[in-house]
């Protein structure tokens, strides 16, 4: 959003409705803000759902504000004009509820699990009622999440893919080289270690089963696997007890320079049960990070398999996800060839041209308010 933002601040006069900004010039928008309710996210999303509407009629009633359009990144309101769907809830739950049964994972786990099946099937409600209707316009981050909103009686002819970006200057070749060192003796990876890489939460969706059984299966002892992001990690335990992994496997705290991860890993693997796009992938491509993504992450739709990164057809199917890391283990050559090919796919998703596009879209449903406004007789 901070990147859509400050592009469209050019040309238009850009108020955002948010808890917080991050990483955007106040200069050059209009911030109003709406006070966090601290607890579960599912309370303080319901609480976000109503305060954002009532400061918006509060700016309309009492201060004169006036919007051409209202643009939302997901269901955060009822009556935006224009929506870009980042993740169908629907579908999403689809893939992992099994994994979220009470009776599959440990009790210190279950008030995390029911709070996340709770928020799930609120926000299913709600993409009932959103996407269900003929308004608003709606936008998707790959063809994955428009086949996804079938089920709301939407049609992927209708609804305009627009790819997520990735900053090339932050995340680059040269980047990456210059943190390389520094950022494998900060985690304690030697010389002769391949370290592989996923971030993100809820790890369990993103596939962290999968690569620990496909680790466990290689049995090369110089594999390390990083895995970045907030999730419990006793549900793992376990599993790195009974694999052998104790010691090769780091959890290691998101950092605000993400960049610093992508620079100390040698593959980036993400088997995601489901993801809308999925960005780590994409900005490990555009560090020159040989990538092995899911065929259900949208990702994979900017992907040619074997070419620039690697499709996991099934993301439970450990086995062949075990044959593509020992590929690539063994192959520094290959590292390289797919890590530069992914740079020039990964160079091509700016944030300029996303801007650009839903600019375009912008212009549309200005231009249609505008002619509808001037078909209305006056009394």
């Amino acid at each position: 959003m901070s990147e859509q933002v400050e592009r469209l601040a050019l040309q238009y006069e850009v108020h955002v409705y948010s808890n917080r900004v991050v990483d955007l010039d106040l200069n050059r928008i209009v911030w109003h803000r709406i006070p966090a309710l601290p607890g579960p996210h599912l309370f303080a999303y319901c609480w976000w759902l109503i305060a954002n509407r009532i400061a918006r009629w509060w700016g309309q009633r009492f201060d004169g504000l006036e919007f051409g359009l209202i643009y939302s990144p997901g269901i955060n309101c009822f009556d935006a004009d224009i929506i870009s769907v980042h993740v169908v809830f629907g579908e999403y739950y689809a893939q992992v509820r099994r994994g979220l049964k009470l009776a599959a994972n440990p009790v210190k786990s279950w008030p995390r699990l029911l709070h996340r099946r709770i928020y799930c099937q609120l926000a299913i409600a709600l993409e009932r009622v959103v996407y269900g209707g003929k308004t608003p316009i709606l936008t998707v981050v790959s063809a994955r999440v428009g086949k996804a909103l079938r089920r709301y009686g939407r049609f992927e002819a209708d609804l305009p893919i627009i790819f997520h970006g990735v900053d090339t200057q932050r995340f680059s070749v040269e980047v990456r080289r210059r943190l390389r060192t520094p950022a494998r003796v900060a985690l304690d990876l030697q010389e002769g270690d391949v370290s592989l890489l996923l971030v993100g939460n809820d790890w369990k969706s993103k596939g962290l089963p999968c690569i620990l059984e496909a680790i466990g299966k290689l049995e090369i002892d110089f594999v390390r696997l990083l895995v970045v992001g907030r999730d419990i990690v006793e549900p793992y335990r376990s599993t790195l007890v009974r694999l052998h992994l104790e010691g090769r496997v780091k959890f290691l705290p998101l950092r605000s320079d993400v960049e610093f991860y992508y620079a100390a890993t040698d593959i980036y693997v993400g088997p995601s049960l489901e993801d809308a796009f999925g960005m780590p992938p994409a900005e490990a491509m555009a560090c020159g990070v040989p990538s092995i993504v899911s065929s259900k992450a949208g990702v994979s739709e900017i992907i040619t398999e074997g070419v620039d990164g690697f499709i996991l057809e099934d993301p439970r199917d450990s086995d062949r996800l075990a044959t593509l890391i020992g590929l690539l283990c063994r192959d520094y050559a290959l590292r390289e060839k797919i890590g530069g090919a992914a740079v020039k796919v990964a160079r091509q998703l700016t944030w300029d041209n996303n801007a650009a596009q839903l600019d375009q879209l912008f212009q549309e449903v200005i231009g249609h308010k505008a002619n509808e406004h001037l078909a209305v007789p006056k009394e």
